[in-house]
């Protein structure tokens, strides 16, 4: 089977948005392919790459670890398996993270990505916002980026590449077959994110 078939967890949150973003975004390319939600191991074993959606990480990382589905997932990237978390997803595959209020959390992460990440850093719902900005590495300007109680990275590894910041923090980052951004980019009108995740993909299922 030559198709590309990119899983979206479906545990919590905007799964459909992201389904909808990676089916365009194979058509865009011209790729044989299909964007499914998955949530079993099963499920799970049969992607050539994962997208971890914006919800509430907390629920999302608790319905993941008692699906028997969290330490797959993360052998899975170990082994190679592009992803990209965005929002929640992005705290999900952070090492470290604590809340702007009430500090440390103890929360079930995948945690193989190089950052630390403060929840809730812009506030809650009401102070949602959305700002164009640039991803030079990917030849893209006026992306438009959505923030819906947004985290942020406040710090990143040597090994993590920076795809875009605001207001001097990274908002963007990627590590090796791994995405992140504290941003919904499936709400941008844009498939260039997707479109990396894709070519990663692709070049997962060639090794």
């Amino acid at each position: 089977m030559n198709r590309i078939i990119i899983g979206v967890t479906s545990f919590q949150g905007d799964v459909e948005e992201h389904l909808l973003a990676s089916k365009m975004a194979l058509g865009r390319m011209g790729i044989e392919g299909d964007a499914v939600s998955v949530k079993t191991p099963e499920e799970i074993e049969r992607v050539d790459a994962l997208i971890i959606p914006g919800g509430e990480s907390t629920v999302m990382g608790r319905l993941a670890f008692f699906s028997k589905s969290l330490e797959l997932i993360r052998q899975r990237i170990l082994e190679g398996m592009p992803v990209m978390g965005t929002c929640a997803g992005l705290i999900m595959l952070a090492k470290r993270v604590y809340d702007r209020v009430v500090g440390e959390k103890k929360q079930q992460l995948i945690g193989v990505l190089d950052v630390t990440v403060e929840r809730n850093s812009y506030g809650r719902q009401r102070e949602s916002f959305e700002t164009l900005i640039d991803l030079p590495s990917l030849g893209v300007s006026g992306f438009k980026a959505v923030f819906i109680r947004a985290p942020t990275i406040v710090e990143a590894g040597p090994q993590v590449e920076v795809l875009a910041r605001l207001a001097e923090r990274p908002i963007a980052v990627m590590q090796d077959n791994i995405i992140g951004t504290t941003f919904h980019p499936e709400l941008s009108g844009s498939t260039a994110l997707h479109e990396l995740l894709i070519k990663k993909a692709q070049a997962f299922r060639a090794k």
